[in-house]
């Protein structure tokens, strides 16, 4: 082995999510060492009370509630602690819907969406597309785009877009575009869905629920955000698209012409054909999230329609209510545990039909094989939930986390509530970039900006819109996202030529976030 070989340097690589959070919690276990520990009066709703704010003693005797006798307690937090706040952050219940429902939702979710993609029902129905648009393929672009969106919003697809390059490149290369095109409708289309996460359980409603507010909250505002920034993707792919095929941008990506032609003349063949059976899996996978958004739309308690409720008593006064079960809730009153079940039930049936008729001693290739696979793929995605809810247990515990809102209570005291969003979307782009997983930045942050609003007088469902729209753009550019990477990587292009092509889109989404965030904030 060379000297040359043996002095080569180890290039610097930016920590995984989990070391991290891993990395906070311990930081913020510092902090309660040095940070004056407070709090705060508490509403009926155990939310803090502006204005109530108080220190009080890292170390101090205490009478215990339930024996009388003054004990010593010490809220600084140690090495042991911050070892076992992963645990305690997923199985403190403070919550009902705390980080052990969210995560056995990503688990079954995953289990769900390897059954989907099993069945070819979604490549299927791509395929038939691009075969009925043929000489007018630059309606590709918005088709596909709009789809990944609405996995983004519904239920944050953007790992998962990783298994589609293998089906959208060789189709865009067919069409006559590049590489970086086949990237732009990935990238940005299941980014704007994220950005703009209108239900997405894995930005808005993890956020939601840390935020104590529904995931209907703050749904116009997003949906407004979410329609204005894929307008934008949209016309900007199809802007580069054409230059494309005018001639231009020949270096951006490394796909050869060789690899082009082979597109164009295999095209059709890699493409499953779209059955019966494939069309109607696909149309229960998208009933399913039509369900989904209903089920979560605070219909009764927001916007006093009571037309669910009343079908809902209807259901559990018959003897189809017998059969189900009286816990089933309305339309509405739906969250983590009820959406567990419904995407169990809708893999279950899917998995039926796909199998039905279809023998093998493989267990991994089976219903319950391929759910169980899919599972697996979420499995660091369900971790992470409760490894970041451990930095809120050690600040907490610590009580450091009152002081630190408070601090926010005094920065915000003079700011007008119109103001708060802009600044929250533009701390939560740092945060985003050192914390990639919306899940785990989500879990992590909430508890602490979320109150903040209430202190300026504005709903906090405008802090979780800042925080999904600020992430979700950190999440098309950010080289610590490995969907963007990965990606990238297929597609033949080089991380370098994707920020040059796309930054000013970056700060168009930023902009339409703010402004959109800011307008609604005021009236």
């Amino acid at each position: 082995m060379s000297e040359k070989t043996n002095k080569t340097k180890r290039k610097w690589r930016m920590p995984s999510a989990f070391a991290i959070i891993f990395g906070i919690t311990a930081f913020m276990a510092a902090l309660t060492w040095i940070v004056p520990s407070g709090a705060y009066d508490l509403n009926e709703d155990e939310t803090p009370k502006a204005g109530t704010y108080r220190q009080v003693d890292k170390v101090r005797t205490e009478k215990d509630e339930k024996t009388g006798e003054e004990k010593t307690v010490d809220v600084r937090q140690g090495v042991y602690d911050v070892l076992k706040a992963p645990v305690q952050g997923t199985l403190r219940a403070e919550n009902p819907e705390g980080a052990i429902s969210v995560m056995l939702f990503v688990l079954i979710l995953g289990g769900f969406l390897g059954i989907v993609m099993k069945t070819g029902a979604l490549d299927a129905m791509f395929g038939s597309l691009v075969r009925k648009l043929k000489g007018k393929e630059i309606f590709i672009i918005p088709i596909l785009m709009t789809f990944f969106a609405i996995g983004g919003t519904t239920y944050g697809m953007q790992e998962e877009t990783v298994a589609f390059y293998a089906l959208v490149v060789p189709l865009i290369l067919a069409a006559g575009y590049n590489g970086l095109t086949a990237a732009m409708i990935i990238i940005l289309g299941a980014g704007v869905g994220v950005l703009g996460s209108t239900i997405n359980p894995f930005s808005t409603g993890i956020a939601s629920g840390f935020a104590d507010v529904s995931i209907g909250d703050g749904l116009i505002p997003r949906l407004v955000i979410l329609v204005l920034c894929l307008v934008t993707a949209i016309a900007a792919t199809m802007m580069y698209a054409s230059k494309v095929k005018a001639g231009k941008y020949a270096n951006d990506s490394r796909a050869s012409l060789k690899e082009t032609l082979t597109a164009k003349a295999g095209v059709s063949a890699d493409v499953p054909e779209f059955t019966t059976r494939r069309k109607i899996i696909a149309s229960i996978f998208g009933l399913t999230f039509l369900l989904m958004i209903l089920s979560v739309i605070p219909w009764e308690g927001k916007f006093k329609i009571t037309f669910f409720a009343d079908i809902h008593k209807a259901i559990m006064d018959s003897v189809l209510g017998a059969i189900l079960g009286k816990t089933v809730l309305p339309f509405g009153d739906w969250y983590f545990n009820e959406l567990s079940t419904l995407f169990f039930t809708v893999a279950l049936i899917i998995g039926a039909i796909h199998f039905w008729g279809k023998r093998t001693d493989d267990e991994d290739e089976n219903l319950f094989g391929t759910f169980i696979n899919g599972s697996k793929d979420l499995l660091a995605v369900a971790l992470i939930i409760g490894f970041a809810r451990g930095v809120s247990v050690v600040m907490m515990d610590g009580q450091i986390m009152s002081t630190i809102i408070h601090a926010g209570e005094q920065l915000l005291s003079n700011v007008n509530a119109g103001f708060l969003p802009g600044l929250a979307f533009l701390v939560y782009l740092p945060l985003s970039f050192l914390v990639p997983s919306t899940s785990g930045l989500a879990t992590a942050s909430m508890p602490i900006l979320a109150p903040l609003a209430e202190f300026a007088h504005l709903d906090k469902s405008f802090i979780v819109t800042a925080f999904a729209t600020a992430s979700g753009v950190v999440n098309m550019i950010a080289p610590t996202v490995a969907s963007v990477m990965g990606g990238l990587v297929l597609a033949k292009v080089s991380y370098g030529t994707w920020v040059k092509r796309t930054w000013w889109i970056m700060v168009a989404f930023s902009v339409i976030s703010i402004a959109v965030m800011t307008i609604f904030a005021v009236l």
